[in-house]
């Protein structure tokens, strides 16, 4: 059984029409936004039960809910070959913190990429913090768990992937990237970066360069950044109509 907590990941979860057995709301919580998730469960025949605000503490181990709790089938992985396909892949290399994962989460699917894909081994995996931290995106961005990054990367190459990896070692700025019709971006774990056989494996290491005296951002912002050129990019391109895997090869 699978749990959400909080306003925007209950509303998003009813928005998006995701199996829902009941929602829990603490007696005495009101306002517009409690009222459109009770109106919103009603009219999906989703149950509504008004609880005392310490029995939603002790289900969300005292985390912030704001008043609101959900539960539902649990997550389901994607598997690689179903979300194989999307021009933009974000593949991550031993991120352990729910926070980071919810939040790189939330801007991949704000920047358009198809899915995320983490490891099974030494790795978060989808928590009911990574889905507050995700804000109701993971109810629409696919999760794929593979049992090795490594292989996965070898095997999205051969579905004509180009993947870049983005370490502080990296020599080619974000922005000078020719992005190909099929991009995966590597982001490793803050204070580790990515493990050497992964980083092997990356057609181009990119970097995002620094003005200032500290030497590397919170990896869900560099996944922002460099999600968001890409974008940039896309968008460009489409303006400028230029069709899709026709733009300049990336480097081998």
């Amino acid at each position: 059984m699978n749990l959400r907590s909080g306003i925007n990941p209950v509303m998003e979860a009813l928005r998006a029409g995701a199996s829902l057995d009941r929602i829990l709301i603490a007696k005495g919580a009101g306002g517009a936004r409690i009222q459109a998730i009770v109106d919103a469960a009603r009219q999906a025949g989703v149950p509504v039960r008004f609880e005392p605000r310490e029995a939603l503490d002790r289900m969300t181990k005292n985390s912030v809910h704001q008043g609101v709790v959900a539960y539902g089938a649990a997550q389901g992985y994607a598997g690689l070959d179903t979300v194989a396909g999307a021009e933009m892949l974000v593949l991550l290399d031993g991120i352990e913190d729910p926070h980071n994962l919810g939040a790189i989460a939330r801007s991949a699917h704000a920047a358009g990429a198809g899915a995320v894909v983490i490891p099974e081994r030494r790795a978060v995996g989808v928590t009911d913090v990574v889905q507050k931290a995700a804000a109701g995106a993971l109810e629409y961005l696919p999760i794929s768990r593979v049992k090795n990054l490594a292989q996965a990367m070898e095997s999205l190459k051969s579905e004509g992937y180009w993947i870049y990896g983005l370490d502080e070692r990296g020599e080619t700025p974000y922005h000078q990237v020719e992005w190909g019709r099929r991009n995966a971006i590597v982001l490793g774990a803050e204070g580790h970066g990515l493990h050497r056989l992964v980083s092997e494996r990356c057609d181009l290491l990119i970097g995002i360069p620094m003005a200032g005296a500290v030497a590397s951002l919170n990896v869900s912002v560099a996944a922002g950044i460099v999600l968001f050129d890409w974008r940039r990019k896309q968008m460009e391109a489409a303006r400028a109509g230029i069709p899709r895997g026709t733009e300049a090869a990336p480097p081998a």
